[in-house]
């Protein structure tokens, strides 16, 4: 007889490590097995130096309070709690690569890569040294064992469909997935603070973290600056029709989309529209040349479920996300000069390189989370670059 988290043993004898932010959703986590008998072992990771690297501020996570509240929840657990440095870890494989992406000009998602290498590759593996038999966050998001034959789980969009966070674990593996956990994927987060409040925990009412964690203040462009000097070189504004506009101070300051802070005397509301990092060049132009109906994705990583095999289809059809707070949208998967192509049914604004596209079953909650990757490229039909011009997916080419 399988247990709760879908294991052999009875509570009591699974070990099972909680990843502890200190935030409410991974507390309730902690609190919520330590309630049903399992041998609870709480982990918090300390990620940057919150004193010098990026100021602590209201919405974001990782930093030394969370630490302190974390320890906070665990004593209040009575579960042992031990508080990991990560910050080199973190620097390697998700600050340095977001400050390379960004000064090409794409637009990163550094949760995404946090969650991939330092928290589903090294603190899984950590969890595995301490016997434990599960890894469990506080993400909302679903997980199920496999049907029939299959004895892999899968992922699947949450019951709170507010706090779904699917998009940013399409990355992991099927070997992480079936050592994770994810309680929470059946709460909402209203359910959640009932939890915490019922436990006492100190953390019941803290505000949700909403920003990158490393970014000070929210701007971009001061990291940039400060972990690549000089990264912000000058260069011009060009229309999409080749007139050129003015000069700006760097493409860091610039994403896709991007209406406000342009700087420029028009008649008509300008978009960044592309962003080209080995020109300097950053292309602006009417709301309808940001229109994307074609995505290229590299580092795909194809999960499958469903009855979809799509690493092997042809015009598979499915529903994506190209940004977080976008809801899935038809769209049709194939592979073209051994490339993945997304074709949007619809078609959609503002998508930028470096952003990731996530595969579903479906467009409502539960559907199954089949897999994605990151942006390359985009082909806007709307979009006439001027001969002199060539964006980022040009060059890429």
């Amino acid at each position: 007889m399988l247990n709760s988290l879908d294991l052999p043993k009875a509570p009591g004898d699974t070990r099972v490590v909680v990843a502890m932010s200190g935030g409410v959703d991974s507390s309730v986590v902690a609190a919520i097995l330590k309630a049903e008998g399992y041998d609870v072992v709480g982990i918090t990771l300390q990620l940057y130096n919150a004193g010098t690297n990026a100021p602590k501020r209201a919405g974001s996570c990782c930093a030394g309070q969370d630490i302190h509240d974390a320890r906070r929840v665990a004593e209040a657990l009575a579960i042992p709690h031990y508080v990991l440095d990560y910050e080199e870890i973190f620097r390697k494989s998700v600050i340095d690569p977001f400050a390379e992406s960004y000064i090409a000009g794409e637009t990163p998602i550094p949760c995404v890569a946090c969650n991939q290498t330092v928290k589903f590759r090294d603190l899984l593996a950590t969890a595995r040294d301490l016997g434990a038999e599960a890894l469990a966050t506080g993400h909302y998001i679903d997980s199920r064992p496999g049907v029939g034959s299959s004895a892999h789980r899968g992922l699947y969009r949450p019951a709170d469909m507010a706090r779904d966070q699917s998009y940013f674990l399409y990355a992991t593996t099927q070997a992480q997935i079936d050592f994770l956990r994810f309680p929470l994927g059946r709460l909402t987060k209203t359910e959640t603070r009932a939890i915490a409040a019922h436990h006492g925990l100190v953390v019941a009412d803290k505000p949700d973290s909403q920003d990158i964690c490393f970014v000070s203040k929210g701007r971009y462009a001061d990291i940039i600056e400060r972990l690549r000097p000089g990264a912000g070189t000058p260069g011009d504004i060009v229309h999409v029709d080749g007139r050129t506009l003015g000069r700006h101070d760097g493409i860091v300051n610039f994403t896709i989309g991007q209406r406000r802070g342009i700087k420029l005397s028009s008649p008509e509301p300008l978009y960044v529209v592309a962003l080209d990092a080995r020109t300097g060049q950053v292309v602006v132009g009417p709301r309808e040349a940001l229109a994307t109906r074609r995505l290229v994705l590299r580092s795909v990583n194809w999960l499958g479920g469903d009855g979809i095999d799509v690493a092997t289809a042809e015009g598979t059809e499915l529903f994506v996300k190209v940004r977080s707070t976008r809801p899935p949208a038809a769209a049709t998967v194939f592979w073209e000069d051994g490339e993945t192509v997304v074709e949007l049914a619809l078609g959609e604004d503002g998508v930028a390189p470096g952003q990731a596209c996530v595969f579903y079953s479906g467009d409502g909650a539960g559907a199954r989370v089949l897999g994605g990757g990151i942006i390359a490229r985009t082909v806007s039909p709307a979009r006439s670059m001027p001969p002199s011009t060539t964006t980022l997916s040009d060059a890429a080419e």
